[in-house]
């Protein structure tokens, strides 16, 4: 055990509820409220010095859990298996390096609740419902980790800290030699950026629902301070970058909008589009044909488009869907499918080209999964989960030290900008967008820098 290891020794969980401004259509729901599930995690070193640590992820029921199931229902199950997880982690008393522990976690404390819940309930928790949940928790050691060695965590990812190289963490098949080789000798961090930018772009998601224009903006939608409409965003924030959610069971709705957005966008300048079907279409021409009209119709418009977002079901082992005719047309990212790095493979294998990392995964898979793509020559993007408050923190410094193709998706500024106000004293810039980019210079010191120093016990824990 290394001097710089830590053990749990006491994990809290905090329940937040956040309502949106206006409603983030995407897929088949629209979500106007949130709980954001946040964990304090305290540690300990050998010599007995305790640290505490956070980590905050949204309990974003529509993203995680598409079902017919009550909405109620279905967040009811993700705050008690939330609950259960807090007090398995607290129990497993695991050690190690942080990655290490999120490893233990991820292998072997997840699968076991997942499986006990599946045995309690008629309606089995999806994985990625559970996943988005340990989120919580692994970030917050991460946080204390860093904390409790007086050091930046983006510092702790390599030799010096870390006994086992990469491919330690890989097993099974897909270990062939030659992706053994390839990973021979290497850490974590000679896959992330060293020196990354302290501003970088930012892309802002249009929802299903959003109004495009003044036109459409009517007395249902709030009247604050911030903008409405997509053109008032794109001027208010010089945005450069748009993700598109379109619903993925209506082509011609999914080519006007992409139209509508697109003329929009050659109009004030924006330079990058993506478009996003969030997991409902289930043929390859669905997408393939609003594709091919852009091309053929809208060339200046299908020139803008940078990636597509996953258009399937998230069910790669269960579909087997090949994908390779998409990815023919353009850049085709996993996002809801990039559970670990196990499934960033199997998506290679079925012709995707690119990953979209969350944090909301855990910073540990994310990690993971980063050094998977990347030395299979996989572009990276890092997507949000409408992250506010501490969740936009990880979530940044992954895209920054991930070497993404265009920054990073932030939209909590868009449907619920009050619950971040007291982080936004702090971080100004990285709360609200200017210039088309997010400023992480106030981001500092240990951890991963949320400098909760400058917070009130009230902030860190509102329902204690």
């Amino acid at each position: 055990m290394r001097p710089t290891d830590v053990r749990i020794v006491d994990v809290e969980l905090f329940l937040i509820p956040v309502q949106t401004r206006m409603p983030y259509k995407f897929g088949a729901e629209s979500l106007d409220s949130v709980v954001c599930g946040r964990a304090r995690v305290t540690v300990e070193k050998s010599d007995g010095m305790r640290a505490v640590g956070w980590g905050e992820t949204p309990l974003s029921v529509p993203w995680v859990w598409p079902s017919a199931l009550p909405y109620q229902e279905r967040l009811d199950r993700l705050i008690e298996f939330s609950k259960q997880l807090s007090q398995e982690i607290a129990a497993s008393k695991l050690s190690g390096h942080a990655v290490e522990i999120g490893a233990q976690v991820i292998e072997g404390v997840l699968p076991e609740q997942v499986q006990k819940d599946a045995a309690q309930n008629a309606n089995a928790l999806p994985y990625l419902a559970a996943l988005v949940v340990c989120s919580i928790f692994d970030q917050a050691v991460h946080d204390a980790y860093g904390v409790a060695n007086g050091i930046d965590i983006y510092q702790a990812y390599g030799k010096d800290f870390l006994d086992h190289e990469i491919s330690d963490f890989f097993t099974g098949d897909l270990m062939t030699p030659e992706v053994r080789s390839a990973f021979a000798g290497r850490y974590l961090d000679e896959f992330l950026i060293a020196n990354p930018p302290a501003t970088i772009a930012v892309w802002h998601s249009v929802g299903g629902s959003d109004p495009i224009d003044a036109d459409e903006v009517t007395d249902e939608h709030p009247r604050d301070e911030f903008p409405v409409s997509l053109r008032d965003w794109i001027k208010a924030d010089g945005l450069k970058c748009l993700k598109v959610k379109l619903c993925g069971n209506d082509e011609p709705w999914d080519l006007q909008r992409m139209v509508d957005v697109g003329t929009l966008s050659l109009e004030l300048g924006v330079t990058a589009l993506s478009a996003d079907f969030n997991c409902m279409v289930t043929e390859v021409d669905y997408v393939n044909q609003i594709l091919d009209r852009l091309k053929a119709d809208h060339r200046a418009i299908w020139d803008l488009i940078l990636y597509v977002e996953q258009p399937f079901p998230y069910e790669l082992d269960e579909l087997m869907i090949d994908v390779s005719s998409v990815s023919a047309r353009k850049p085709l990212f996993l996002d809801e499918s990039a559970h670990d790095w196990r499934h960033v493979e199997l998506g290679r294998s079925l012709g995707w080209t690119g990953v979209a990392l969350k944090t909301c995964k855990t910073q540990t898979g994310a990690l993971l999964s980063l050094c998977w793509a990347k030395v299979h020559d996989m572009p990276l993007m890092v997507q949000d989960l409408t992250n506010p408050m501490l969740a936009m923190v990880p979530h940044v410094r992954l895209a920054a030290h991930a070497g993404t193709i265009m920054g990073v998706e932030a939209n909590a500024m868009q449907f619920y900008p009050a619950a971040s106000a007291d982080q936004a004293e702090i971080h100004p810039r990285l709360y609200r967008r200017q210039n088309g980019v997010l400023d992480l210079s106030t981001i500092g010191g240990n951890g991963f820098g949320y400098r909760t120093d400058k917070m009130s016990a009230e902030t860190l824990s509102p329902m204690a």
